[in-house]
């Protein structure tokens, strides 16, 4: 193979960046300087590339320390893992985090969301233009972009300040003010963070950021504050936000900590994965299906090793409620994990965070380490001579990467693209070996069923959808925020206990599920919040979503943001996808801009079913769904042809809603 690298030298801060994360290299061969023993025979070859997943943590290592990533520093990074640098270049390009191009050295994502933008993100982002000019311009020290949803909706809008250095560092503001936005943009620098470290098993932690806000900004918010009634007893995955320090696995201990994996130990994993399946825990991403079926699948499987991963990439817009487990009870996500390992008989489990958490991957970065530090992980976990670790990887802006087979690619060191099944993930997922994928959300659930007992965990909730559901609420209620609700309460239930609509508003309508979910109507309030409920009633519950919009909503607005989401997340690998999300924002933009709306919708009826038949993965099987409830639960354009749809809201009710985003 001709690798064809350039004759560019990186810089020495680019090199040292590099090998922060890859160790020093050995020999000319791999990036060196070349000896005469390099003239006499090659090194690097197959070791070079078994190490072909650290490529993502390189690109970050050096878009972190110097803002962009120019061609020399792609280069080495291409020498020292041995890969064509054509294919080092799709990866970096196919991540928004990351700039080919030079840039300023901070970079302020604003996000333009739907939550966001109907909290009044328009107002923030002129007044980023007035001042750094349109997006991706810059005053030389800062530029600016608008992104997609920053998992901070319960406190929309949402602006989120990186700069690159060493250590690299953070703030955020939300909600976000003109000023607030002022000193993001401004002189003052971001707070610091302690140096990279590496996390012991071969592979360094990704960059670790600091928690300081900019000087002039308000403090970020305790993790407890995106949960209005922290504290509360009926807490059973939120019992501890709030209540116990995040950084202290002293305190976590103290609250109960770690007695859910002792008593795994003492099952055996054939006793964890009978107890997981006694409760009818179902994922709690989208696609709820069983955990115990999955689990008991990557078990038997004869070939190894077998891997599991966490799935803390949530990027589905609305959704917040992995980044509040991660930042204030980072613990039992660890305890979690080690316990899915346990049970799939994996010895090693990643966790592949988004890049827009900065401080959720600061408190697992410091879970991890405490945890291996008290033998909690490693070779030994608790005496039992079970080996387990933990490698966290960070994301770089890819919504798509929440697909189960996505966030494969990803850690392997490829594009996040999603791979066609089967064969399924507990066959050949990661690295090709049998891979047990759950979000956190299902994950911290297996800490209560180890505690109360599978049965006693199904008796919560309905014998469809078993145990308890976090709800991210967001949008026009008076207290938005992150909800503990059994299976089984109404939509109403959930806005009373947000304290309803403020004085004068009424609720105009629901999108449930996040932009890939599907909208109801204001007087459909007593929809039960189950798995079954939603299915009868012709939506999706899917990852927890309760976008609530006000008579005062721009609906078109939302329905285009919607379509622009999917259209600039789309991985364009399958033709339906990569054209059918143009061309449904396209037709809404025209809607909005006062075409005729009966001479659309026949249009987009078209291309959402061809997206809906022939996408490839979830993204583009859904990207449809929320403007099909649009034109046929809530009229918006009038409803013609609405006999049309009737048979597409059938199937979808019963079966392709179980597509949806598979692994979230």
């Amino acid at each position: 193979m001709d690798l064809r690298f350039l004759d560019e030298a990186p810089t020495a801060v680019e090199r040292e960046a590099v090998d922060s994360v890859l160790g020093p290299p050995e020999s000319g061969w791999d990036g060196g300087a070349r000896q005469d023993v390099d003239l006499r025979y090659a090194r690097g070859g197959h070791t070079a590339r078994d190490r072909r997943d650290l490529l993502m943590p390189a690109l970050h290592a050096v878009n972190d320390r110097v803002g962009w990533i120019s061609r020399p520093a792609l280069d080495h990074i291409c020498r020292r893992l041995t890969v064509p640098p054509a294919e080092a270049y799709a990866v970096a390009s196919f991540y928004a985090m990351f700039s080919l191009r030079k840039r300023p050295r901070r970079v302020v994502h604003l996000c333009t969301d739907i939550a966001c933008a109907a909290a009044g993100s328009s107002g923030l982002r002129d007044r980023l233009a007035e001042r750094l000019g349109p997006p991706g311009g810059h005053d030389g020290d800062t530029t600016w972009h608008e992104s997609p949803c920053l998992g901070m909706c319960e406190r929309a809008p949402a602006a989120l300040a990186l700069e690159a250095g060493a250590p690299a560092r953070y703030a955020v503001a939300a909600p976000a003010a003109p000023g607030d936005l002022d000193a993001l943009a401004g002189d003052a620098s971001p707070g610091s963070a302690a140096p990279v470290s590496a996390n012991g098993h071969g592979a360094p932690s990704p960059t670790t950021f600091g928690a300081d806000p900019l000087p002039g900004a308000a403090p970020e918010p305790a993790p407890s504050a995106a949960v209005p009634d922290a504290g509360s007893p009926g807490h059973v995955l939120l019992r501890r936000v709030g209540t116990v320090d995040p950084l202290s696995l002293d305190d976590y201990r103290a609250a109960g900590g770690y007695a859910a994996l002792r008593r795994a130990l003492r099952l055996g994993p054939a006793g964890v994965i009978r107890e997981v399946s006694d409760s009818g825990l179902v994922g709690r991403g989208g696609a709820a299906f069983p955990t115990g079926r999955k689990w008991q699948a990557t078990a038997q499987q004869p070939d190894g090793p077998h891997y599991l991963v966490c799935n803390a990439d949530e990027s589905e817009p609305g959704t917040f409620k992995d980044r509040v487990l991660m930042e204030g009870d980072p613990f039992s996500v660890i305890e979690a994990m080690t316990i899915a390992g346990y049970a799939v008989g994996a010895r090693l489990g990643f966790l592949y965070i988004r890049g827009e958490y900065p401080r959720a991957l600061r408190h697992l970065e410091n879970a991890v380490a405490l945890a291996r530090e008290r033998g909690l992980l490693g070779p030994d976990v608790l005496g039992s001579g079970f080996a387990f670790d933990i490698e966290i990887r960070r994301g770089a802006g890819a919504y798509i990467c929440g697909e189960e087979t996505a966030i494969f690619g990803s850690i392997e060191g490829y594009r996040g693209e999603p791979r066609t099944k089967p064969p399924f993930p507990v066959e050949k997922g990661l690295f090709g070996k049998p891979t047990a994928v759950n979000n956190v959300e299902t994950l911290v659930n297996v800490l209560p069923i180890m505690l109360m007992g599978g049965p006693a965990y199904a008796a919560v909730g309905t014998g469809g959808s078993t145990g308890p559901k976090l709800f991210c609420l967001s949008g026009g209620v008076r207290r938005p925020g992150l909800y503990e609700l059994p299976f089984g309460a109404t939509l109403r239930d959930l806005i009373e206990a947000a304290g309803g609509m403020p004085e004068g508003r009424t609720v105009q309508a629901v999108l449930l599920g996040g932009a890939a979910g599907a909208f109801v109507r204001g007087d459909e309030l007593d929809i039960p919040l189950t798995f079954e409920g939603a299915r009868a009633a012709g939506t999706t519950l899917g990852s927890g979503v309760v976008l609530v919009l006000d008579d005062t909503a721009d609906l078109v607005a939302t329905l285009v943001r919607v379509a622009a989401f999917f259209r600039d997340e789309s991985c364009g690998q399958c033709v339906p996808c990569r054209v059918g999300t143009v061309r449904q924002e396209e037709s809404l933009l025209r809607i909005s801009a006062g075409a005729d709306a009966a001479a659309e919708v026949p249009l987009l009826r078209e291309v959402g079913r061809a997206m809906k038949d022939a996408s490839i993965c979830g993204l583009g099987q859904t990207a449809w769904n929320a403007v099909e409830s649009a034109i046929d639960r809530l009229d918006l354009f009038g409803g013609p042809d609405r006999a049309a749809s009737d048979d597409i809201q059938q199937s979808t009710a019963a079966g392709d809603r179980a597509a949806t985003e598979e692994a979230r």
